[in-house]
């Protein structure tokens, strides 16, 4: 009902207005009196920049009353239409013979029509326009209100647009200052591990620069932790300047582990500035830093100066030939660094060769790991020439995946032979294969130093795992032997199984993704009755099944006193080998496995539920054992 009566009553207003407005135009007309189309031929009028010519009239008529109305304002042809009318109802027939003659004459002369007229004509026309256009918006707002929008349109995303929402910002009132405080107080709690603990591991935080150096201010004065670990925090070469004049007044802390940290080369000069009168700091840990070239060698001018600093990490970084040689450089005056990590990083062959010149001049450097640096043959060539001629001791080297193969196993065999003081031997994942195995059991024969070698993913066969097992029956040094990721197959497996029965000082023997099989397993089971030395067994991923399972089970019922670890994952067995295993612990009172990884097979729900039964009887027997050693003891 009131949307009708303001409709109405808009009509009216409307009505009311146009009739004023016609009356006030006719008026204007009136005293705009008439145009004479006789004297003046042609008046031209413009529609859309274009321009109509009105022909000359009749003498005989000569006045002609011109009158726009509204209408005109609808379209272009209603109005000329409106005007050849006019014209033609009082032209006549005929034209006058003379209407050429005064039409050209016309044309020389446009009339000059006034402007206040052309105005008084414009303006109410224009004024009508205008109010019209209002008087029916204000209809429409009445008659159509805005319809609501449903629920699937609210929730529809606005297109193109992305929010963004920060605390503080445009979150609840005040929950930018909770955030805010909430950090405040765990950087605090942060502050009081500081100062209770010797050792302090606040990796993976996410407290960035900001929370660096209000870290740092409670390590000046510290005397409490020894070891801090700010790995994967977010902290950049702005945050590093934080430990500007706190390093030096603070003598307790001896291990700090920046990696994980985007510090990059700026960083590492910043640091290497606050570090280089440091005498605290012994162990520094710079992995995956973003570190290149110029960092190492800011560095190794560090180190010339440095004379604290024994372990330097820089792993997993994108160091090259130049930051391998400014580091050399470093090794020829540096008489306190004793182990260097510079695994996966793009040193390659001329790299370890301008090591290798560092190394000829370097007596305290012990430990040496070149894991993943591509250096190939020839860059252990060059590494085994600077180490054949140090006069240090090498107990450490590890040139693991560096794509070295026979030829280059030639040469580490030769230091091998020579070496009294290597202690750890890491050639794994190369492709050194049997020939080079063989080399290797050549120069283990001599070498009585090497406790740890490991030798896996080098694709060694049967043969040179035979060659390797004729080692262990002389050599009672080798206490830990990895031979993974080859494929010696069951006959390797016996020619090692032979004479680990009676021989050797094993007590880690590693041989997972060997293809062993059921038949390999069977092997090993029955060794296991007679060795004494063995504590750990990694069997993992050999395709054992439950045949396998089954033969380790038996062994598994003699009395065996040093077997604690056996890892039989991946192997594809199932509830009977599961079963079979947990009846030959639970015979064997006197077992002394510790643990058992059973992981990734095909066990049901009865062969877990063994398994679990298994667990808890082991560390039922364990408690059993322990309170016997204690019961011993206090007798003695």
């Amino acid at each position: 009902m009131l949307r009708r009566r303001a409709l109405s009553l808009v009509l009216q207003l409307s009505t009311l207005f146009s009739s004023s407005l016609f009356h006030s135009l006719s008026l204007s007309m009136d005293s705009l009196s008439t145009l004479s189309l006789c004297s003046h031929t042609t008046v031209n009028f413009e529609f859309n920049r274009r321009k109509i010519g009105l022909k000359s009239l009749n003498s005989s008529s000569s006045y002609c009353l011109l009158y726009i109305s509204p209408i005109c304002i609808g379209g272009r042809r209603k109005c000329l239409r409106m005007i050849r009318a006019a014209s033609s109802s009082t032209s006549g027939p005929r034209r006058s013979t003379n209407s050429r003659r005064v039409y050209k004459e016309s044309q020389a002369q446009t009339p000059a029509i006034p402007v206040d007229q052309i105005a008084s004509l414009v303006v109410p026309a224009g004024a009508f326009v205008v109010v019209s256009f209002v008087l029916w918006k204000l209809v429409e707002k009445v008659l159509l209100p805005k319809q609501a929008k449903t629920t699937s349109e609210e929730s529809k995303p606005t297109q193109g647009l992305k929010w963004s929402i920060a605390a503080g910002t445009n979150l609840l009132p005040g929950f930018g200052a909770k955030v805010e405080r909430e950090a405040k107080l765990r950087l605090n709690d942060f502050a009081k591990e500081l100062r209770s603990f010797s050792i302090v591991d606040m990796s993976g935080r996410n407290f960035g620069d900001e929370g660096l150096f209000f870290l740092a201010e409670s390590l000046a004065y510290n005397q409490t932790a020894e070891e801090v670990n700010f790995a994967a925090n977010g902290i950049t070469a702005v945050g590093v300047k934080s430990f500007d004049g706190i390093l030096q007044s603070n003598i307790a802390l001896k291990t700090l582990n920046l990696s994980g940290n985007d510090i990059g080369d700026e960083g590492a000069k910043c640091l290497c500035d606050i570090l280089a009168n440091n005498s605290g700091i012994q162990k520094l840990q710079l992995n995956s830093t973003g570190l290149g070239d110029e960092g190492a060698k800011a560095i190794g001018e560090m180190l010339k100066k440095n004379s604290t600093l024994r372990v330097l990490e820089l792993n997993n970084n994108l160091i090259d030939y130049s930051g391998f040689s400014g580091l050399a450089g470093s090794l020829l005056e540096n008489k306190t660094l004793q182990s260097l990590h510079l695994n996966g990083n793009y040193g390659g062959a001329l790299g370890a060769a301008a090591l290798a010149k560092g190394l000829e001049g370097n007596k305290a450097l012990r430990e040496l790991y070149l894991q993943g640096n591509s250096i190939g043959d020839e860059g252990v060539r060059a590494l085994i020439s600077g180490l054949s001629l140090r006069k240090g001791k090498l107990v450490l080297l590890d040139i693991a995946n560096n794509s070295v193969t026979a030829r280059g196993a030639f040469h580490v065999a030769e230091f091998v032979k020579k070496s009294k003081s290597l202690l750890w031997l890491n050639l794994y994942m190369n492709d050194i294969k049997d020939e080079g195995a063989e080399m290797i059991a050549e120069a283990l024969k001599e070498n009585r130093s090497i406790t740890n070698i490991d030798l896996g993913g080098n694709d060694i066969h049967a043969k040179g795992i035979s060659a390797i097992a004729e080692v262990l029956k002389d050599n009672s040094v080798i206490t830990s032997l990895e031979l993974g990721y080859n494929p010696i197959g069951p006959e390797g497996a016996m020619a090692l199984a032979e004479v680990l029965k009676f021989h050797g000082n094993v007590k880690d023997l590693m041989l997972g993704w060997c293809q062993l099989g059921a038949k390999g397993a069977e092997y090993f089971a029955d060794m296991l009755k007679y060795n004494g030395t063995i504590s750990t067994v990694d069997l993992r991923a050999n395709g054992l099944r439950d045949e396998g399972a089954i033969c380790l089970a038996r062994s598994l019922k003699v009395v065996n006193e040093s077997l604690t670890t056996l890892n039989l994952g991946f192997n594809e067995i199932r509830d009977e080998g599961a079963f079979a295993i947990a009846q030959a612990l639970k015979a064997n009172e006197d077992v002394r496995l510790t643990s058992l990884n059973l992981a990734s097979n095909f066990l049901t729900k009865l062969g877990q539920k063994k398994k679990e039964c298994t667990r808890k009887m082991t560390e039922s027997l364990l408690k059993i054992h322990s309170v016997q050693g204690e019961k011993d003891a206090h007798n003695l």
